[in-house]
């Protein structure tokens, strides 16, 4: 997503009975499209679409506490991830994998919101773990756009856009403030 934060329109979504909705409040720092057989597993489909956000730029618009599940799933890496689900139409809007505690969001591109075309504002910026996916993904047309494929994951520096590693840098070190503090 080449949007700058500076010119961004907040991106809309919902679940799909519209019981759990949010907004973005700046553009994901990285959209992945993830071919590996967890994710492939996990939805059911042959891949998944993550925009990354960090989660004081997610805003929940509706009670989520109320209406909704926490489920923690295992991951290839051992750690483990917490899938927010609607409890009523079981849509995941979110997850949080555990090296970035709660502190990123990976907002479910598919469920931003079509009525005001925010789903159309995102696409990968990123094919990663190419090397599992389905033999039918044809991802020439992505790498003819300029998007990076990647057998495993990335090295950070070489794929994310220079305003997404300035807000990363500025995340973290208000990350480390924050742990020196609750030590302190």
């Amino acid at each position: 997503m080449a949007t700058s934060t500076a010119d961004f329109v907040p991106l809309t979504g919902h679940c799909t009975c519209k019981t759990l909705t949010y907004k973005l409040l700046a553009p994901p720092l990285i959209t992945h499209c993830c071919h590996c057989s967890w994710c492939q597993r996990e939805t059911g489909s042959a891949f998944v679409l993550n925009a990354m956000i960090e989660s004081s730029n997610f805003v929940q618009t509706s009670p989520f506490p109320d209406s909704h599940m926490l489920i923690t799933t295992p991951s290839s890496s051992g750690k483990g991830q917490t899938i927010a689900r609607c409890s009523t139409c079981f849509v995941a809007i979110y997850s949080h994998y555990a090296g970035s505690g709660a502190a990123m969001t990976f907002v479910r591109v598919g469920t931003l919101s079509d009525e005001d075309g925010s789903k159309q504002r995102v696409s990968p910026d990123v094919h990663i773990f190419t090397k599992s996916k389905m033999g039918w993904v044809d991802l020439s047309g992505e790498v003819e756009r300029g998007v990076k494929v990647c057998e495993e994951y990335y090295d950070r520096e070489e794929v994310w856009g220079k305003e997404a590693l300035e807000r990363r840098k500025v995340w973290l070190e208000k990350y480390e403030r924050e742990k020196a503090n609750e030590s302190s």
